[in-house]
């Protein structure tokens, strides 16, 4: 055993306190401590620190860690001061500081106290910073969260690129790349821009075996199936990510009012606030934190035991470097994300205000979100391809940990649809992307296809036997197993591989299931998922309900769904309510349905729990914060004085589909709203009548299904408004 590697353990044993490293960090450190430019991809929680920090305090001289968040720092600069005597260690650089406090850390540096500088970039910029430094013992410089240097990483920042030509101005040292997550892409721009493309390199493997995935639909039920989640896990710590502040002070609230332990953290909250809530999560004053993505980057919490989604984030970057935050410990992780195709919507409509080149990275990253959601293929699978790596999802660690593995969709053959794809891919000279494939195979023509003369050619709608969903679901299922791949440069071209091009010669059965379809309608009555083990709505109980449900609106002369919404069943058969109080408080019953309808219904559930003895849920009830019923007042009250909808939607700042929406719950509910002073400028008599005698006689109040109906002779928007005078008049 050399000197070099007892010192390595011993100096792990001395600082840290370990006996021996973890995965790859020997390997690294020793690296770091040769000289050699190093590049690290190590997930979160995978111990990537250590390979920077042992180095630093073996080396002679201060390195400098170059890292995006203050907070992150401090949480590091904190921790090492913790393994010495000396204060003066670690220290930070950045524009939190005085004039006299970076006298004390310049001091520090020059005294060969200071082992370990973290600067942020755009300190790092300041010529009096880099002229001091210049004139230190530099031992290497650090740059944590790498992918911050790509416009591919889910998280960039243009300050970030200009860091090769400052380390330059600095120092000829070692640079050391450190990421928790990169594809392809991404590392091959962070060696490109910190010119180290000679660089050893050091990948460990990004699979969480603890983890749980599961994607559910997102429905309108969405907050009482995130409280009931919680208190099923009652007393563990969650972060709840959502995608804007707005969102996050509304679910915190929500959280509270119930009776769970929860602070929202946002960029918006001034410093000290952020970091009482950082530290009340840290020391478990409270469970849950709800956050925007502002939240967690060197959050060194070890026993985070679940992360949700509300919202699906933009890159699967992003969902991996979220989700990671969970079981750190080697415990249990559960990562929940709710997904609804109206969200990629938002986002792409987000996008749409950007240069064109950001554009479309940014639509090439929100597919890949798309895909992973959609897919029915083992999710564990799928993200573990998506950076680069192989599993065995028999065999593999974690193998049955996701949604999809333990509710497997029924495989089909698609042998020779996969050929037919392939030969596609081949016949059209490798240029197209997925979206572009799909278009081929199903004949549908677009300016691109056209300008290639591709819909002219024979195989130009071979696949229209199947639809494109159908088609993007092979396309992802061939991508995993290996038959086809997206182009690095032009990122997301399809190209056939080697082992694509042997199938065409040779091909054999090949098994795929389809896409989960999730509904993109808001009013679409999903039941409540019963996947991940959540709250599990009683499948006899709402048999029961809609019968009873049938017979009422038969009785009343009004559709089934007049009544109460399918939604509103699945609710009961999860809460049982027995009394008309407890049945106000189910998704979209109000006042009014529960006292027009609602007395059968509780006394068939009464019935039945006591017949089933049934231990009901007594507290289940998820308590409103209160702030829409101003909002419902303002409306019913403007209504009644025929304000243009227009001019109420502007008064509270709302877009204008926003207060239908709002309108909606309202009469669904149970409150009448009288609108014909606005519907009587956009239809006439005849007209009005056709589409109430529809909503009379179909089985669902679906819009989609109306739209389809008449097909281009209403807008949505009409039949929105006349669906809500609908409800009004005949339910209400």
């Amino acid at each position: 055993m050399n000197n070099k590697e007892i010192d390595l353990h011993g100096a792990l044993k001395k600082y840290f306190g370990f006996n021996k490293f973890k995965g790859l960090q020997e390997d690294v450190i020793r690296s770091i401590i040769d000289g050699n430019d190093t590049f690290v991809i190590m997930p979160t929680g995978g111990g990537k620190s250590l390979c920077y920090q042992l180095p630093a305090l073996a080396k002679e001289g201060t390195a400098i860690v170059v890292s995006p968040l203050i907070a992150l720092m401090k949480n590091q600069v904190d921790a090492i001061r913790g393994i010495s005597a000396e204060q003066g260690i670690a220290h930070v650089l950045n524009s939190s500081l005085n004039k006299t406090e970076v006298n004390i850390v310049k001091s520090d540096i020059e005294k060969g106290i200071t082992k370990l500088l973290y600067v942020a970039p755009e300190s790092l910029i300041k010529e009096e910073y880099i002229d001091f430094l210049k004139s230190q013992k530099i031992s290497f410089v650090a740059i944590d969260e790498a992918h911050c240097i790509s416009e591919w990483g889910h998280d960039f920042r243009p300050e970030y690129r200009n860091l090769r030509t400052i380390i330059e101005k600095i120092d000829d040292v070692p640079i050391i790349g450190l990421t928790a997550t990169a594809t392809q892409k991404v590392q091959e721009d962070i060696l490109k821009t910190l010119g180290m493309s000679d660089a050893k390199t050091f990948k460990a493997s990004f699979n969480r075996p603890n983890l749980f995935y599961d994607v559910r639909p997102k429905t309108n039920n969405i907050n009482s199936d995130i409280i009931r989640f919680i208190r099923e896990h009652q007393g563990k710590s969650g972060i709840i990510y959502c995608l804007s502040r707005k969102k996050v002070e509304d679910i915190a609230q929500l959280l509270q009012v119930n009776g769970i332990k929860a602070v929202p953290y946002h960029a918006g909250l001034d410093a000290k606030t952020r970091s009482k809530h950082q530290d009340m999560f840290l020391m478990e004053d409270v469970d849950v934190v709800v956050a925007t993505i502002a939240f967690g980057m060197g959050i060194d919490k070890p026993d985070v035991r679940f992360v949700i989604h509300h919202d699906i984030p933009k890159s699967l970057e992003s969902y991996y470097q979220e989700t990671g935050r969970a079981g750190r410990d080697g415990g249990e992780g559960y990562c929940l994300a709710y997904y609804a195709y109206k969200d990629i919507e938002k986002l792409e409509k987000f996008l749409s205000g950007k240069p064109i080149a950001e554009q479309e990275i940014g639509n090439a990253l929100l597919q890949e979100v798309v895909g992973y959601a959609e897919t029915s293929m083992s999710r564990r699978k799928y993200l573990l391809h998506y950076f680069g790596e192989e599993f065995d999802e028999v065999n593999g660690l974690g193998a049955n940990m996701d949604d999809n593995v333990r509710n497997p969709k029924v495989k089909k053959e698609a042998q020779a649809e996969l050929k037919n794809l392939l030969e596609v891919v081949k016949e059209t000279n490798q240029k197209y992307k997925s979206k572009e494939l799909v278009n081929t195979l199903i004949g549908k023509v677009n300016a691109l296809l056209k300008s290639h003369k591709t819909d002219e050619k024979p195989y130009f709608g071979s696949g229209k036997n199947h639809d494109d969903k159908y088609w993007m679901a092979l396309i992802r299922q061939a991508l995993v197993a290996g038959f086809i791949k997206k182009e690095i440069e032009q990122y997301g071209v399809v190209k056939i591989t080697d082992k694509g091009l042997e199938y065409i010669k040779n091909p054999f059965s090949f098994m795929m299931s389809e896409d989960h379809i999730y509904s993109e309608n808001e009013d679409a009555s999903i039941s409540v998922n019963t996947k991940g083990g959540g709250g599990v709505a009683d499948e006899v109980l709402i048999k029961l309900l809609k019968d009873l449900q049938k017979s009422v609106a038969k009785k009343n002369g009004v559709p089934p769904y007049a009544v109460f919404q399918e939604t509103s069943l699945e609710d009961m058969a999860l809460k049982y309510p027995i009394t008309i109080e407890e049945l106000k408080n189910i998704y979209g019953v109000g006042e009014g349905k529960a006292s027009k309808f609602g007395k059968p219904f509780v006394e068939l559930i009464a019935k039945y729990v006591e017949e089933n003895d049934i231990l009901r849920p007594d507290d289940f009830i998820v308590k409103s914060t209160g702030e829409n019923s101003g909002l419902k007042l303002y409306i019913i009250q403007n209504t009644d004085r025929k304000i243009p909808l227009e001019d109420i939607a502007k008064s509270k700042g709302l877009a204008f589909n926003e207060l239908i929406e709002e309108m909606q719950r309202i009469v669904y509910s149970g409150t009448k709203l009288n609108i014909d002073y606005c519907i009587d400028e956009l239809l006439d008599e005849d007209q009005q009548e056709e589409i109430f005698d529809y909503f009379m006689e179909s089985e669902s109040d679906r819009i989609q299904d109306a739209l389809d109906e008449f097909d281009g002779d209403y807008d949505e928007d009409e039949l929105r408004l006349m669906r809500i005078k609908f409800i009004s008049k005949v339910a209400n």
